[in-house]
């Protein structure tokens, strides 16, 4: 396996990294791996056996010229500031593809680190396999996502509640570069490296502000956007991150990090997966909220750089940020107007999907099936949607679409490239990684992650797998980050 690797990070002040080694392992075996993947990387994985694919990403044996660094960063934690970094995890290098796009790599998983605090360093084969599953599902579903590539048991113990199988996840991301590096850097640091590090970001990420006025307000901008993108994104499908604290918001627009992450089933827009989130502040309708939380903390950090008299850095970064409810208002509108055929237009068209939401909350309907339940009647045969309220409100849609002169096919169209059939069912997802623990079978893994791939298609429709909701024994309510 050829790697090409071309490490810039390690060309930064110092302070943004340590080098350290993974701690070996004592029986890696590769349990599963993304040829998908490797082949848009670049890496030719067929010359290779399995054993030696198990030694490279558990990290017992690097490839040549990798990086084996951590990287320094902080965060705000549910509010609080602390000081972070890579707890459990090392870049192995950046990947530059056949077509020349860059990518980490990473080992998650691969060991303590200088930022362990007091950490294992270590992760669980149920954690490591439950975000390779997710974050697959979420690039299939058209979702910026850092994704996963290989996932090696470790044959060594970790212990969480429960002693459970070690793993290591060789994680695939544009960059791990988190608002909270900013912090960092703007807390522990000087200007002059806040300045080198802006404009590595701005050279790697957004090459169009090179030589631009104030390129740090501009990548404001382009970070808000891009955030913006992400969460309405989020709420398309229903996800739930659970843990939107500023170590894990990347600047490149990825999701990241799939600790307590979920999918919602009925429409509750108060609805929390994490375990610790005890107020609700990372609940499925506070995420754009949470999401500008996150973009003023990253405002802050780079208020010395957007102009070096700081009322006029505040007042020009606070402009930026008060202009982040329209933006995120026009498509968050245009999203859920695409849910049901068309193009936003009026207020008239927002009230039409409001309805539809408050009757799917009033009846606790499944947020998926019901537009599911619009493009495919003869899919879901839920009773719920006998209710008169439901076929007053199909009713009036059709109206609509024809006061809008969109033929039905139109809409179909639409809706189909918007809705998915499919999403990672929070306890089919428990299901087959309780399956894969308890047996180390991997088959209804596999079955579930080849469905996920092709999340907008009914074909080969598997209901009994999939499509149905939890019942009341099968309910996941709390999920856990991992560590």
């Amino acid at each position: 396996m050829k790697f090409n690797f071309d490490i810039t990070y390690l060309n930064l002040p110092g302070e943004l990294f340590t080098v350290c080694s993974p701690v070996p392992v004592s029986q890696p075996q590769l349990v599963a791996f993304n040829d998908n993947l490797a082949t848009e990387l670049g890496l030719n994985a067929g010359n290779i056996n399995t054993n030696e694919l198990a030694e490279i990403f558990s990290g017992n044996k690097l490839p040549e010229d990798s990086a084996s660094i951590a990287q320094a960063y902080s965060g705000h934690q549910f509010g609080y500031f602390n000081r972070l970094g890579d707890g459990r995890a090392l870049l192995m290098g950046e990947q530059i593809t056949p077509d020349g796009r860059r990518f980490d790599l990473q080992l998650k998983g691969s060991g303590p680190t200088p930022y362990s605090r007091r950490g294992d360093g270590r992760a669980t084969l149920s954690a490591m396999l439950r975000e390779y599953l997710i974050s697959e599902a979420m690039h299939a579903l058209g979702i910026p996502t850092t994704r996963s590539l290989a996932v090696v048991v470790t044959g060594e113990p970790v212990y969480r509640e429960q002693v459970q199988p070690g793993a290591v996840l060789t994680r695939v991301a544009e960059s791990h570069i988190r608002v909270g590096t900013f912090e960092h850097i703007s807390q522990f640091s000087s200007v002059e490296t806040l300045k080198v590090f802006t404009d590595y970001v701005i050279k790697r990420h957004y090459p169009e502000l090179l030589q631009t006025e104030n390129s740090a307000l501009l990548l404001l901008i382009k970070v808000m956007e891009k955030q913006i993108d992400l969460i309405v994104n989020w709420m398309r499908v229903g996800f739930i991150h659970g843990v939107m604290n500023t170590d894990n918001m990347a600047v490149s627009g990825e999701t990241i990090d799939y600790g307590p992450c979920a999918f919602m089933n009925a429409y509750k827009p108060e609805t929390v997966f994490s375990s610790i989130d005890t107020s609700g502040r990372y609940a499925f309708g506070n995420q754009p909220e949470m999401a500008l939380w996150n973009l003023t903390r990253l405002a802050e950090s780079l208020l010395l750089l957007i102009d070096t008299d700081i009322k006029k850095a505040i007042a020009k970064a606070a402009e930026v940020l008060n202009s982040f409810q329209n933006l995120f208002e026009q498509k968050y509108h245009k999203m859920l107007a695409a849910k049901i055929g068309f193009e936003y237009t009026d207020e008239s068209d927002i009230l039409l999907v409001n309805n539809l939401l408050g009757w799917m909350y009033e009846h606790n309907a499944d947020y998926t099936n019901t537009f599911v339940r619009l493009m495919y009647p003869a899919i879901i045969q839920d009773k719920i949607y006998l209710d008169k309220a439901f076929l007053k409100w199909e009713n009036d849609w059709k109206l609509r679409l024809q006061q809008k002169g969109i033929t039905e096919e139109a809409a179909l169209k639409l809706m189909q490239e918007t809705n998915p059939v499919y999403i990672p069912r929070n306890h089919k997802v428990e299901e087959v990684l309780a399956q894969v623990t308890e047996t180390g079978k991997m088959s209804d893994f596999q079955k579930l992650n080849n469905l996920l791939s092709t999340p907008y298609a009914t074909s080969d429709f598997d209901a009994a797998f999939m499509q149905a909701p939890a019942v009341a024994d099968e309910l996941v309510y709390k999920t856990y980050c991992g560590t």
